[in-house]
């Protein structure tokens, strides 16, 4: 049996400094070990490192495969299609033996993007505490790569990780969408699905793409020759540390003071003034204001919550928090983006009155307690709300002179190429099913430009994977921020746009989550239906069932007859409707100048035909066009919505 830790540690080792040194034994990628799936119906790819001219043995299903190395002491052998099934062992033999156990062979998919296909199960266990007691599915297995960059060139392993299978503990470290559409693939086929996932919040497509993938690209190809060069980012990085180092340090925090603690139980309050949770301080009489604001309120906690544990849930806050329960620190979140769940061990709480104090740190921006989130307090089966009235005091201040000012350094995992070359080169001697891709929140401010990067993307990873018609499924973006109520322009949708017209590239598919957003949160709770319908795209794209709805409308094509335009869309399934029973609502109409007014829509069989009594040459449509389209409305009969679309282009 394998020695995991001893190797584990000779690889990381070894992944620091190359696999140049000589080598005594043969070693193992970390992708490949115990319990791992390899894909089914194809040649699979089975390769490490060992000393020079080292002859290997590989022992699998019944039959041998033999290579030897090379003087760059590496070696791969190529084992025969196999079909879906298991267990099976595989014994590799040189100067040592190595065996690995509990083998599937079945379907494996490379996850990637940012935030939202990292977001694990874990952090939606509220809506999903059902799904999670209930994942007993020891052939649905999870790789898990954790964050790592490099800036000069592709990595040829990745860092420790071991194959996880969905059981009610280890599933909550799954990602949450790719998750429920393995679920949703293996409750079709039975079959194993391994997922690997190589995700990072708040990162650019730019990233995750290869050199070679920026050939056409002559300004982003400058930029990673430069990060190349070892002195140029050093110094980057040190004129912005020294930036910040020189300015004038802000005064204390007044509610830190020693002696005078805001979050004492001894403390007497002066000078508090109320303030409601939740909502942002600039919307309730603070003005522009960055630093540090306290929340504080007593709440009457009754005896039969007391003697248990207990949460807190304090929805999201604007940027980072410390909650205080009765005069100790109970949780502490240091960005915007998480929702706020704090535990509290039994006997935190007592009978009676327990003081709740909240420092709440503001960057930019408005600050506090984001709107339509959950805000209570629950110990067994009782629940106390925990919106209202609080009382705020400012603690400290923030000004041009005292702030951190971001920026003027590198942040490595932004750069081109940087998250390829660690997390996803050293994946692609792995033998996949397809990809899952679910990113550009962080590339809507180069919305145009993600028409180029992104089938730019696709075409590199299917070189890089060496399987030219290796399935493509992506997470169109959903609806987020302020809901617009006039016709207005959108980077947004811009962005969507980009991903509706890569459909054009083949073997590629999108689930549309344009209802599946949240106003005022950049990660939406509703992980699951992403999943399912990335599993529809992968019924038609990499299943190849043809009778299956696998998308909602698209648009197809258009025509004017007198003062109303008539559009015609594919995917329309069992017919058009709109799914909450009203009229078409969010189509936009213009004339040659392009200023758009709302539309009056109405279904005919398979089309939609839309009109403004006021316009009576029309010559364009936009539909769902705008950061979050409240009230989009179109889709199939199969449930599944239109994508935004215009055809002014």
């Amino acid at each position: 049996m394998i020695n995991k830790i001893g190797w584990s540690f000779l690889l990381v080792i070894g992944s620091l400094f190359g696999y140049n040194s000589a080598f005594c034994t043969v070693k193992l990628p970390m992708l490949v070990r115990d319990s791992m799936i390899l894909q089914r119906d194809s040649k699979v790819n089975i390769w490490g490192w060992a000393d020079k001219d080292e002859t290997v043995t590989v022992s699998f299903a019944g039959k041998k495969y033999k290579t030897k190395t090379g003087d760059d002491r590496k070696w791969k052998i190529v084992l025969a299609p196999l079909k879906a099934g298991g267990p099976y062992t595989m014994n590799i033999t040189a100067s040592n033996q190595i065996t690995l156990n509990n083998i599937l062979i079945g379907d494996v998919w490379f996850c990637s993007g940012q935030s939202n296909m990292v977001h694990q199960m874990d952090l939606h266990k509220e809506r999903y505490a059902n799904e999670i007691a209930q994942a007993n599915y020891a052939e649905i297995r999870h790789f898990w790569i954790p964050t790592l960059t490099n800036l000069k060139g592709p990595n040829e392993d990745l860092p420790l990780g071991s194959w996880k299978s969905a059981n009610p503990k280890d599933v909550l470290q799954f990602s949450a969408v790719a998750y429920f559409f393995a679920k949703s693939i293996y409750e079709r086929y039975h079959i194993p699905i391994g997922l690997i996932n190589a995700s990072v919040g708040g990162t650019p497509i730019e990233a995750w793409t290869s050199e070679e993938g920026f050939k056409t690209f002559p300004t982003i190809m400058s930029t990673i020759k430069k990060n190349k060069d070892t002195a140029y980012v050093n110094g980057l990085n040190r004129k912005a540390i020294a930036a910040n180092a020189n300015r004038p340090q802000p005064l204390l925090d007044k509610g830190l003071l020693a002696g005078r603690q805001w979050y004492d139980t001894s403390y007497v309050p002066k000078g508090w003034h109320n303030i409601n949770i939740p909502g942002y301080w600039e919307d309730q009489g603070i003005k522009d204001l960055d630093g540090a604001v306290w929340y504080r309120r007593e709440i009457d906690v009754p005896a039969s919550m007391t003697g248990k544990p207990a949460k807190v849930a304090l929805g999201r806050i604007v940027d980072a928090d410390f909650l205080y329960v009765n005069g100790k620190l109970a949780g502490n979140t240091t960005y915007m983006y998480p929702q706020r769940r704090y535990m509290l061990p039994a006997g935190a709480l007592k009978p009676g009155k327990n003081l709740f104090v909240i420092r709440v740190l503001n960057n930019y921006g408005k600050g506090g307690f984001v709107p339509d989130k959950p805000y209570y307090l629950s110990a067994g089966s009782d629940t106390l709300d925990l919106k209202g009235t609080w009382q705020y005091k400012v603690g400290e201040v923030y000004n041009p002179e005292t702030r951190f000012v971001a920026g003027g350094g590198i942040s490595a995992q932004n750069q081109p190429t940087a998250l390829y070359n660690a997390m996803a080169a050293p994946a692609t001697n792995y033998t996949i099913k397809g990809i899952l891709w679910y990113q550009g929140e962080t590339n809507v401010n180069n919305a145009s430009e993600y028409g180029k990067l992104l089938p730019a993307l696709i075409a590199d990873w299917r070189g890089k994977w060496k399987q030219p018609d290796l399935p493509f499924l992506y997470v169109q973006l959903p609806n987020f921020q302020e809901v617009q109520y006039v016709p207005s322009e959108s980077q947004c949708a811009v962005l969507r746009e980009a991903q509706l017209k890569t459909l054009s590239i083949p073997n590629t598919g999108m689930a549309v989550a344009i209802d599946l957003g949240e106003w005022n949160d950049i990660h939406p709770d509703r992980k699951k239906e992403v999943g399912e319908r990335l599993a529809l795209a992968a019924l038609k794209v990499a299943y190849n069932e043809k009778d299956v709805v696998h998308a909602g409308p698209i648009y197809q094509s258009s025509n004017t007859e007198a003062n109303k335009i008539i559009l015609t869309f594919n995917n329309i399934g069992s017919g058009l409707i709109t799914n909450d029973g009203e009229e078409l609502s969010r189509f936009e109409i213009a004339a040659a100048d392009k200023k758009f007014v709302w539309a009056t829509g109405k279904i005919e069989g398979n089309k939609v035909i839309v009109w403004n009594e006021t316009i009576s040459n029309p010559m364009y449509v936009r539909y769902a066009w705008s950061d979050n389209p409240d009230g989009a409305n179109l889709y199939n009969k199969e449930g599944l919505p239109a994508s935004p679309f215009r055809t002014d282009h």
